[in-house]
């Protein structure tokens, strides 16, 4: 099945990729790129990354910015996605919600009324067997911003490996955040991974 995956630069949708691959053909990366850093929708720290990423991967980018203002956002989103089945005949999208009723409910909607399957491969997976499961899978993920009690600004920059995880966990417990970080408590980018031709250079808090 040909499939487009709604890509930031994180994890999840990395992941989501990761598991395109494995499963269909994936043909094109989708990116909206929000004016508004509290997007209800999309993930915004180093997006302007993802350009590089989309070229160490090897595959086409559709990428559109919106305002950031709740649900006229999703106008930007269905409009990337139109154009991307227009271009890549797809038959559907992957999305690498793990949790997010808001977000998964709002992509399967628009895929609906374009015709698209929805794939939400790691929805309501282990938190932290989802994330040892990223680092088993050779990716390198950088915590990128924090935005919860019980993050602080160190945090940034921080290399996920399984320590990490646990220190991560133990945290998540104790302050009641979501341990993958699917509430917006922190953001992650992926510099490199097996699906990377050439790592990306990263520079934090510039």
């Amino acid at each position: 099945m040909k499939v487009g995956v709604l890509f930031s630069g994180g994890k999840d949708s990395t992941m989501a990729l990761d598991w395109a691959i494995e499963h269909h053909e994936p043909l094109v990366l989708i990116t909206i790129v929000s004016k508004n850093p509290d997007s209800y929708m999309f993930h915004t720290e180093l997006i302007d990354l993802v350009p590089k990423q989309a070229k160490s991967i090897g595959l086409d980018l559709i990428q559109k910015s919106t305002k950031g203002n709740k649900e006229y956002e999703l106008r930007s989103l269905k409009a990337a996605i139109k154009e991307a089945k227009a271009k890549h005949f797809l038959d559907g999208i992957v999305v690498g919600a793990l949790a997010s009723q808001y977000q998964k409910v709002r992509v399967e909607r628009i895929c609906n009324e374009l015709g698209l399957a929805c794939f939400t491969p790691f929805w309501h997976f282990k938190p932290e067997e989802y994330l040892k499961m990223i680092v088993e899978k050779g990716y390198k993920v950088i915590i990128s911003k924090v935005a919860t009690e019980g993050l602080r600004q160190e945090w940034v920059g921080i290399e996920f490996d399984e320590p990490t995880i646990e220190h991560l966990a133990a945290l998540s417990k104790k302050y009641g955040f979501h341990l993958a970080g699917e509430g917006g408590e922190y953001e992650t980018f992926v510099y490199d991974g097996p699906i990377f031709k050439r790592p990306i250079k990263v520079t934090l808090g510039g």
